[in-house]
């Protein structure tokens, strides 16, 4: 196992918690003069953000597999359009032609948030048979994200962050059958398709550092989304998430808000100038650890952070999807 970015899983003595808001990181925070792109950023997680970023004077594109729906959650957003590009991260050819009208439209890219994502769908497969959580989770990101890059390159100091989820301690990358041919099983592939989004940061801020480009992956935290539709209000009240009558209990959920502050620092915050291609939590660098029940918050398996592993999915990715090289 290479060791040098697992040994970099630090705390690094942030200012902000798992309490935090987005409100209150981005706070003095002025974006004025930047762009930046937010998958998935009208619904969650990612209409917190959109609102956090616009507040802070950024311009904000919204790529949409819901165009309509995501017209009706952004307008009037402190005042500010917000531009939408439909785009349906499991259609490569779709997120090919919404990355080629976002480089008509900027000469440059900030931020990249991969805020959108899909749990624990039934068995689907898109595209040449691709299982759908890494389709959608993974490869349309990492799809878009290449097509961007010469955008993210002439910004000098761009910042990538890809939305992973504790749930990558579930499973390492399964190599030997990443698209579930001998059985399918929803949590393990969407723990799989967390554990690429980490692999995938790692090594595209490898890729990058000599562009000015970084790159995080993080957890946001337990929080009650439009992430759950695929999950019965039986099963979410099972696990503990919600009661009888759909309210949040699950202990130390957070609201949407909180949600989105770990992304916007991982996007602003001077403290990770110099800590990039690291996983996060809490608005904090979270670390290491390979236990079957870890205990706290903050943590992240050595398997997602390793760079051989990264490297080997990167290569992977490329021959799936066909991007070309970046760095």
């Amino acid at each position: 196992m290479n060791t040098q970015t697992v040994t970099a899983q630090h705390p690094i003595n942030s200012p902000f918690s798992a309490a935090s808001t987005a409100e209150e990181v981005i706070a003095g925070v002025d974006l004025s003069g930047r762009t930046a792109v937010v998958t998935g950023g009208y619904s969650g997680l990612g209409l917190e953000t959109t609102r956090a970023l616009l507040g802070a004077g950024a311009r904000v594109i919204v790529p949409a597999r819901r165009p309509e729906s995501a017209g009706e959650a952004l307008t009037g957003l402190h005042g500010a359009p917000c531009e939408i590009v439909p785009m349906d991260l499991a259609d490569l050819g779709s997120v090919r032609a919404a990355a080629a009208r976002i480089r008509e439209t900027v000469d440059r890219l900030d931020f990249l948030m991969a805020v959108a994502g899909v749990m624990a769908t039934p068995e689907r497969r898109v595209g040449p048979g691709w299982e759908y959580q890494l389709a959608a989770n993974h490869f349309g990101h990492f799809a878009l994200v290449s097509e961007l890059y010469p955008l993210l390159r002439d910004a000098q100091g761009a910042r990538v962050v890809v939305y992973s989820s504790g749930g990558h301690g579930i499973t390492d990358f399964r190599w030997h059958d990443p698209h579930f041919r001998s059985g399918y099983d929803r949590w393990h592939a969407y723990g799989q398709a967390k554990t690429a989004n980490v692999l995938f940061a790692v090594h595209l801020d490898a890729l990058g550092r000599g562009d000015g480009v970084q790159a995080f992956a993080l957890h946001p935290g337990s929080i009650i989304t439009g992430l759950q539709r695929e999950l019965t209000r039986r099963e979410q009240v099972e696990l503990g998430w919600v009661d009888q009558q759909g309210a949040v209990i699950g202990e130390g959920f957070k609201s949407p808000a909180q949600g989105a502050a770990t992304g916007l620092w991982a996007a602003t915050s001077p403290l990770l100038a110099g800590h990039s291609g690291l996983y996060l939590e809490d608005c904090e660098v979270a670390r290491v650890t390979d236990e079957d029940d870890p205990t706290g918050d903050g943590w992240v398996r050595s398997y997602a952070v390793d760079q051989s592993s990264a490297e080997r999915l990167w290569g992977l990715s490329v021959a799936a999807t066909g991007a070309g090289p970046i760095g």
